[in-house]
């Protein structure tokens, strides 16, 4: 069998939540989108389910996937029902809808329903994606507020910029959200902070945080923050050298010659590659960990394959354990090598076999 395996480690995903909810300080929504963003919705949700206050995805089908796998806590919509029709559903299964733009709003008004809906009202305090402008928002809360099929509201916003630190926007977002919400009922539960924002924006911790992309061990803040070297990786891409080769000073390895040998080197050729969704682009010097010690790639990475160099890994060679990204190799390290994002390295994984360990 191929050696390419993502080891799932639970156990970190349960301490990442557990981090991220005493941060919070209040309720803390586990978002599982995009198949908990590579690394298994129906596993992730299970680990958590009895312990996190809620789920968020992106659509209705990601949460029936959830409520079919046995999943009974609040399942949060975070990009709404797309037409009226799936009104139904949502009400069937007690999902909890946002609602984001005006016609989201009529469509409310328009559907009766038979039991209390839970809302989250959004608010475009600057992102510009979705969001009812702040001029529209206290109409539309109050509309909906009015209808006597809708349950609790929970104001919220999303930030652009949190992962800056020193960027103005996040403050000024907050204060937009801020003014509006002073404008809506005494104690109107709010939610406003991101996986960014949560560690590093103290200020945006309101009655719900959604920790999405920190869950998983990763984070994309530009700056030192504490509270983000508590996070365990979650997932351990991993390998094995499946050939060795020795070569000379300047002989070209792999596709384009792009890398030349620059002394007398040992190759060790790994069975991972783009399909499986490392990166196409990785430099070479992109790190890898080679049987514990640190390494680093050579040469384009092809579809089924990539080199490392052995040559100052004397131990190492056939059947060598490669890390490509986890808990030894931080997975934003390999994605600042190659012009990528750790959201797009975890949610792009694909035909690796997933093993989940640390129950």
């Amino acid at each position: 069998m191929r050696p390419t395996r993502a080891r799932i480690h639970l156990d970190a995903l349960r301490h990442n939540y557990r981090h991220a909810r005493a941060l919070g300080g209040g309720k803390a929504l586990a978002v599982v989108k995009a198949d908990a963003y590579g690394h298994g919705a129906i596993a992730c949700a299970r680990t958590l389910d009895g312990e996190a206050d809620g789920f968020g995805v992106a659509c209705i089908e990601e949460a029936l996937e959830l409520r079919e796998a046995g999943i009974r806590a609040p399942i949060v919509l975070l990009e709404g029902f797309f037409d009226a029709g799936e009104l139904p559903l949502i009400e069937r299964h007690a999902l909890w809808p946002v609602v984001a733009s005006p016609w989201q709003v009529e469509a409310l008004e328009r559907h009766p329903l038979q039991h209390p809906l839970q809302v989250w009202l959004k608010l475009d305090s600057g992102m510009h994606r979705l969001g009812l402008a702040p001029g529209e928002y206290l109409d539309a809360w109050n509309r909906v507020r009015a209808l006597p099929w809708i349950g609790g509201m929970v104001a919220m916003t999303h930030f652009s910029r949190a992962d800056e630190l020193g960027h103005p926007g996040t403050s000024d977002q907050l204060a937009t959200f801020d003014a509006t919400l002073a404008r809506l009922p005494p104690g109107t539960p709010a939610s406003v902070a991101n996986s960014a924002a949560l560690m590093a924006w103290p200020r945006t911790r309101r009655d719900w945080v959604r920790p999405g992309l920190m869950l998983y061990g990763a984070h994309t803040l530009d700056a030192p923050c504490a509270e983000a070297e508590a996070l365990r990786a979650v997932m351990a891409l991993e390998s094995k050298v499946i050939a060795v080769r020795e070569l000379a000073a300047g002989e070209p390895i792999g596709y384009g010659g792009a890398f030349v040998t620059t002394r007398p080197t040992r190759v060790g050729v790994v069975a991972a590659g783009y399909a499986d969704g490392y990166p196409q682009y990785a430099t070479s010097g992109t790190p890898v960990v080679i049987d514990g010690r640190a390494g680093e790639l050579i040469g384009r990475v092809s579809m089924d394959m990539l080199t490392v160099d052995l040559t100052d890994h004397p131990g190492a060679g056939l059947g060598s354990d490669i890390e490509l990204w986890g808990p030894r190799l931080p997975v934003a390290d390999v994605a600042a090598h190659s012009g990528n994002s750790p959201y797009r390295l975890l949610a792009g994984l694909k035909r690796v076999p997933r093993v989940e360990c640390g129950n």
